[in-house]
């Protein structure tokens, strides 16, 4: 069944995208939840529509993240935490303490939109994490864990 994502959903696909899944997982879940609509051949001409009158407004906020983007790259975060003699963290780094990081510097991030590596962070170092500022802009922002 094609349908059209109202939002994004993680592993599936992005808001306004066409897509084919299967007629239950639409019928029971995305469309009731409100994810999703079902693509008629009349949602499919009125979600064209829509697309051609955004395609401006997403291209000019495309330019300004890719701007915040040159600033976030060159910005160097340092973040404290609490170190036990071994050097290990009581804890871990999070998302969280990085979007606060960032606001403290001047840059409103959504922790949702802060991707780190694979492993958590239980270790005073250096490390890199990946901001994504648009569908097609991310920055990788350097920062160093230290102990407080």
């Amino acid at each position: 069944m094609k349908i059209i994502l109202t939002q994004d959903m993680e592993k599936l696909g992005l808001k306004n995208d066409v897509i084919s899944v299967k007629t239950g997982y639409a019928r029971n879940f995305l469309i009731p939840k409100g994810y999703a609509i079902q693509a008629t051949g009349s949602a499919v001409k009125i979600h064209n529509e829509n697309l051609k009158q955004r395609a401006h407004k997403e291209e000019k906020i495309r330019q300004e993240a890719e701007k915040l983007a040159a600033k976030l790259g060159a910005v160097k975060l340092v973040i404290g935490a609490k170190v036990s003699s071994a050097g290990k963290i009581f804890g871990s780094v999070n998302t969280i303490q990085l979007a606060e990081a960032l606001n403290e510097k001047g840059f409103e991030i959504d922790r949702k939109n802060i991707i780190l590596g694979e492993e958590a962070i239980k270790e005073v170092g250096s490390y890199k994490a990946v901001v994504k500022l648009h569908r097609d802009v991310r920055v990788d922002v350097n920062f160093e864990v230290i102990a407080e």
